[in-house]
């Protein structure tokens, strides 16, 4: 036990001990937010290669969940840890320290997988657009009048990405 220790009362140890471990159990559950939300994207990687555009969409809920809750995590985690900082004497810094490296870690390779389907889904929506236009163009019916319509069809279709 640290001098300052000696001179806490036994409630105001229970008190650092139970911040302590609340803020370690909020990191922890931030860690396996983060390691859900990775697996995620790797699967979406996935889909977006084999162009399954179902499991995209809802891999892309998943993930629009999963970023939901770790922002509400993270507004405790936040105040947490302030009030961690404030009580901590060194104890208990190495595991927690441990778990904000591995979270660290883990948000580097949430960013970069998140890059990489994202530039994989530009690069889909780019060749879909070739292939639309390449269609437009070698339509046979392009700019010809319906004689079922009573107006002319339309001969655009647009693509936002």
């Amino acid at each position: 036990m640290s001098m300052n220790n000696k001179n806490l009362t036994e409630d105001e140890l229970n008190e650092r001990i139970e911040i302590v471990k609340r803020f370690k159990s909020l990191l922890e559950q931030q860690r396996a937010k983060f390691r859900e939300y990775l697996f995620v994207l790797e699967k979406q990687h996935e889909e977006i290669e084999l162009d399954d555009s179902e499991s995209m969409s809802a891999h892309a809920e998943l993930e629009n969940q999963i970023v939901a809750n770790i922002k509400s995590l993270q507004k405790v985690i936040v105040p947490m840890n302030d009030l961690y900082q404030s009580v901590a004497d060194g104890e208990d810094s190495c595991a927690i320290g441990n778990i904000q490296i591995d979270l660290e870690k883990l948000q580097k390779q949430v960013l970069v997988q998140n890059e990489r389907n994202r530039e994989l889904l530009q690069a889909r929506m780019n060749q879909l657009k070739c292939q639309m236009n390449t269609f437009a163009i070698s339509n046979p019916y392009r700019g010809k009048r319906s004689i079922y319509a009573e107006r002319q069809s339309g001969n655009m279709v647009s693509i936002e990405g």
